[in-house]
């Protein structure tokens, strides 16, 4: 490399490229399209440039960056992007909150690993072709073929394979793969085919899909879509009452879910450069309404006390069954449900994460329109479900919209001026969920507003608006201004007491005192690209120190994936379900008192249903 430009290693996006003398990391990434969140646009007074230097040499700490990072931290190799230069070739680490929302999609989740144990195996058959000194049927002669070769007890075929058997045996010219799940086959193709498998996290606003190979376990591509059920109900309780409507609603919600995953399907096989009939087993986990919906079961149960679903246990079904284009004999296999609003979602969360790995009290949070909250310690696990809301993917917000070009993600406040980032750096169209969590505690701690949410009028920033009161966030030119209102804030509130609520339910149940929870994990599509420091200061989150808190972007998406390609997990996950207790939060004793004091914005905890500020 020449004397004025260095190589420099992005992680985790995995992008390489040079950087010229004299330009700082900030920059270098902009230019590669690696969005790294900066308020300030460079000038090192936000903090929000965080990354760490792996190894190469960097420019000397800057006093602005000496304020946002301790001594220990710069030791270890913490910089601000937009401080450091280079005086080497560098590889360097950005954190998942540097990151801007379009480089954290809701299919990102943790690395995990495991020895690939697929539910299907694929063997190489050569068959004697029929004479007339063998007679024998062509199932017959596959199956007797099969079990000689493969030593294997296998009893019959898929009906759906065998439709086609006769005509693909003799365009194979008697040579093929075939594929077994236990005792059956469900699949017949050419030698040498590909095995494949399709996971799916079924949210109630986003899916999440992975088509995986099964051999080894490699993921081969993914692709993020918003579930099309929301034009039914922004929420599950919205669509359980569609549903519930009549059986053709029924049918039209389960097919619209049923259309968005064969589309899915084919764009991704298009980018894999495979064929759908390749996918040979399916994985889908979703909260225990999206299970049901999906698979057409009936939902009036969940709908009223006690709220029980149709069925908790693991279950089996054929794809065709569904109506999903994968190999004809596949099978979809859905992880156990916990309770009627804890589902296989939180199931394939906590496979991912595995919080009895870690010692002391776990909590895992995985943040969505409907929330679930578990809480592990000593082997026992708590889970609660929050309605938390749509408000903070942007729902019911006057200019609340989703993480798309345009969004305001980032917020900082100082005074009369308001700083924001949006997405791509294009002009403000709105508001995403990340930008709603920094405004509102931003908002607060500038005093726009009160510990009870109350906009202050004498504020510089708050103007009277169409309905009420209103914090004016970013002028527009000739278009109305972006504000949010005092309803906003109030929806806001709601959603974030609803979690709050849910962690503080689970450890007075347990017993545990909320500074002995040693590890919060934070997961799912809107988790994992919040400012934990702005959940904190809102109250969303308990007030603990900010490295307790674990950022694994979409663990529901990574528990399905380890499913798909072991039995071995599976039987994970049937452990996990079978050993969680649900904790009904309307049944708490002192719910209601609970969630009026956590309505309160700043930080706090709450004891015998009073707020203690911290």
């Amino acid at each position: 490399m020449t004397p004025d430009r260095y190589t420099i290693d992005f992680q985790p996006v995995g992008r390489r490229g040079e950087c010229k003398e004299g330009e700082s990391l900030l920059d270098c990434a902009r230019r590669f399209s690696i969005g790294i969140n900066s308020v300030c646009g460079g000038a090192g007074t936000c903090g929000n440039c965080k990354i760490r230097v792996l190894s190469g040499t960097v420019s000397a700490a800057t006093s602005q960056e000496r304020e946002f990072l301790s001594v220990q931290e710069i030791k270890k190799g913490w910089r601000l992007a937009c401080q450091a230069f280079p005086h080497g070739d560098i590889k360097l680490e950005i954190p998942p909150e540097s990151l801007s929302t379009p480089q954290r999609t809701q299919v990102e989740g943790l690395v995990v690993t495991a020895h690939p144990l697929p539910p299907v195996d694929s063997y190489h058959l050569k068959i004697a072709e029929p004479s007339l000194a063998d007679l024998r049927g062509d199932a017959d002669r596959l199956l007797a073929t099969l079990n000689k070769q493969a030593a294997l007890p296998c009893e019959f075929i898929d009906f759906g394979v065998m439709r086609g058997l006769s005509d693909n045996l003799r365009a194979l010219n008697w040579e093929c793969q075939a594929t077994v799940r236990g005792k059956e086959v469900v699949a017949i193709g050419p030698f040498p085919g590909a095995e494949l498998g399709f996971a799916v996290d079924l949210g109630t606003t986003k899916i999440a899909g992975y088509l995986l190979d099964l051999k080894d376990g490699r993921p081969l591509a993914s692709l993020g879509i918003t579930n099309p059920q929301v034009s039914y109900g922004d929420d599950i309780i919205s669509r359980m009452t569609f549903a519930l409507g009549s059986p053709e609603n029924a049918r039209q919600i389960q097919q619209a879910v049923i259309d968005a995953l064969n589309g899915m399907v084919e764009k991704l096989c298009t980018v894999a450069h495979v064929k759908s009939t390749e996918i040979l087993e399916a994985v889908v986990v979703g909260n225990t309404a999206m299970h049901h919906l999906f698979l057409g079961l009936p939902v009036h149960q969940l709908s009223r006390s006690p709220f029980v679903p149709a069925v908790s246990s693991a279950l089996d079904v054929k794809a065709s069954n569904l109506g999903l284009n994968i190999a004809t004999g596949a099978y979809v296999h859905l992880l156990p449900n916990i309770a009627g609003f804890v589902g296989a979602d939180h199931v394939a969360a906590l496979l991912a994460v595995k919080p009895w790995r870690f010692r002391g009290a776990v909590i895992t949070i995985d943040i969505g329109t409907n929330t679930e909250v578990s809480l592990a310690k000593d082997g026992a696990i708590t889970a609660v479900s929050c309605a938390s809301g749509p408000a903070f993917e942007g729902g019911h917000i006057s200019y609340g919209m989703r993480a798309t070009p345009g969004a305001i993600e980032r917020v900082r406040i100082e005074g009369n001026s308001v700083q924001y980032q949006t997405i791509n750096g294009t002009p403000p169209a709105g508001i995403c969920g990340s930008g709603i969590l920094d405004a509102l505690a931003q908002m607060y701690l500038t005093s726009a507003i009160d510990e009870r949410g109350r906009m202050v009028e004498s504020h510089p920033r708050v103007c009277a608006g169409e309905k009420g009161l209103a914090f004016l966030l970013a002028e527009r030119g000739d278009e109305k201004p972006i504000v949010i209102t005092q309803q906003d804030v109030r929806e806001l509130q709601l959603a974030k007491a609803a979690m709050r609520t849910g962690i503080q339910s689970l450890l007075e149940a347990q017993h545990i005192e909320e500074h002995d929870v040693r590890h919060i994990i934070v997961a799912g599509a809107f988790g994992s690209y919040i400012d934990i420091a702005s959940a904190v200061t809102v109250g969303m989150l308990p007030s603990l120190p900010l490295n307790r808190f674990r950022q694994v972007g979409n663990a529901a998406g990574t528990g399905a994936r380890l499913a798909l390609i072991s039995l071995k997990q599976r039987k994970v996950a049937q452990s996990i379900a079978g050993r969680a207790r649900y904790l009904e939060l309307a049944s708490v004793p002192g719910f209601m008192q609970i969630l009026a004091q956590a309505t309160y914005l700043g930080e706090y905890r709450i004891k015998d249903g009073k707020r203690v500020k911290v």
